[in-house]
């Protein structure tokens, strides 16, 4: 009675390891599945403003696709015309990631929209002006008064219009503004429609260097900065930080193809806007592409935007723009 009282616990105790192992193998094929399925389905939603240009080669080239692909991601690109109407999508959960300037970002912020700003694309100096045409008289802010000046509206250029005519002592009254998209202002500045245009590059220097229009004024002149950044839907970010850094990844691998083949690259861009090779490298030292984390300074710089916005009632309410930054990503992503 002893053996096989001894024999029952040895078969009990034998059987309690063999479901001890057979449920840790459970686990970890569990584990194992849940994180090979973890992007099961997943489309990025990427944007741009425009086709061509920087992007243009990643697109071609399927960079973003390759290395998504690799984690089973699709991805998707949207292109649109201006930064107001990405932080729209992107507020539909219909864009995940876009580039885009200074004013938008506060708009959206106010509209609390969430998203994170990720990295800064232009320093913000020469990027935004105020164009007329090269026979125009006009020489300063103030000899805007009376005139029709085309911006669109709640992007960078139109932040820039406003604050340079307060700074001027021009109020808006004192002239006709009127709210057109790139593909309508280009038009009516050509025919005269307009006597002004608020607007950002390439369109400043695809004017200025075809001998259409002159710079009144600039960030640079005026001490305003329009900055440029690049954001990330918020809920995309908190669930997928891994993915936000390997977005910035590709991004830095096209800056670095766009400074290592630069004379492929200008007569790539030259030959998508049909215009000179000499207009697109005028551009590039306008406007050079960065990809960097913001500085203290920059956000404050932003935060001005906010205030000047908020205090003409161009946004519903005032903001710390401090709470959207988040260099983390940036800064995994430029680790060598």
């Amino acid at each position: 009675m002893k053996f096989l009282k001894g024999w029952k616990i040895k078969v009990v105790l034998l059987v309690s390891v063999v479901a001890v192992l057979a449920a840790g193998c459970a686990n970890t094929d569990k584990k194992a599945s849940e994180g090979a399925n973890k992007y099961d389905g997943l489309t990025v939603q990427l944007g741009v403003q425009g086709s061509g240009g920087l992007l243009g080669k990643a697109r071609e080239e399927k960079w973003f696709e390759d290395e998504f692909g690799k984690l089973g991601v699709k991805v998707e690109w949207s292109e649109f015309q201006s930064g107001p109407p990405m932080t729209e999508a992107m507020a539909a959960n219909h864009l995940d990631f876009a580039g885009l300037g200074n004013m938008p970002i506060v708009a959206a912020q106010a509209a609390d929209i969430k998203f994170k700003v990720i990295s800064q694309l232009l320093e913000g100096k020469n990027n935004v002006a105020i164009i007329v045409p090269t026979d125009s008289p006009a020489k300063t802010i103030e000899d805007l008064k009376g005139k029709k000046i085309a911006v669109a509206k709640g992007s960078n250029a139109y932040n820039f219009l406003y604050r340079s005519l307060n700074d001027a002592g021009v109020k808006d009254s004192d002239l006709e503004i009127i709210q057109l998209q790139p593909d309508e202002a280009q038009p009516a500045f050509e025919s005269g429609g307009v006597n002004a245009w608020a607007t950002w590059d390439p369109f400043i220097t695809l004017n200025t260097l075809t001998g259409k229009a002159k710079v009144l004024a600039d960030g640079e002149q005026l001490g305003v900065l329009s900055p440029s950044f690049q954001i990330v839907r918020k809920d995309f970010a908190d669930k997928y930080p891994e993915l936000v850094t390997l977005y910035l990844k590709v991004f830095e691998k096209t800056l670095q193809w766009e400074d290592q083949n630069l004379d492929e690259a200008l007569n790539r861009y030259a030959t998508e806007r049909k215009v000179p090779v000499e207009v697109i490298k005028a551009t590039l030292q306008r406007s050079k592409t960065i990809n960097r984390p913001v500085s203290d300074e920059i956000i404050a710089e932003l935060q001005k935007t906010a205030d000047f916005q908020f205090s003409i009632k161009n946004i519903r309410k005032q903001v710390n723009v401090a709470d959207v930054f988040d260099n983390q990503y940036v800064e995994a992503a430029l680790k060598k």
